[in-house]
């Protein structure tokens, strides 16, 4: 009964700003990490970013690092994923993730279309 809703995508130029959100809900929804991963066409899967419960450790992709900010406020049972001067390269649908203590449960997002432009 856990579900993550994700929002925040859309089209934009080369340069421009997005910030993705993705709100769990459900009574037993208790993560102990949350991330983002991203999927291009023809590509496989990869990890952007992950954030560990009330305020744990971050982790990024090489290719994001500097450019893109991940954040989670527990209250609101929200992960939030701030992109800055964004490339055509991070075109993908990109997909929200949360996973219990010692991965005994995993959760996914249906995810939300990024498409940057030139």
């Amino acid at each position: 009964q856990v579900q993550l809703l994700e929002s925040g995508g859309g089209l934009v130029q080369a340069g421009d700003s997005l910030r993705l959100s993705c709100q769990g809900s459900g009574r037993t929804f208790s993560p102990w990490a949350m991330g983002w991963y991203r999927q291009a066409p023809g590509k496989q899967r990869e990890l952007v970013a992950s954030i560990g419960t009330n305020g744990g450790g971050t982790n990024y992709a090489d290719s994001v690092k500097g450019r893109f900010t991940i954040s989670w406020d527990t209250a609101k049972n929200t992960v939030y994923l701030q992109m800055n001067s964004l490339k055509p390269e991070d075109t993908a649908v990109y997909y929200c993730n949360a996973r219990t203590r010692g991965y005994r449960d995993v959760y996914w997002g249906q995810g939300t279309q990024v498409t940057v432009s030139s």
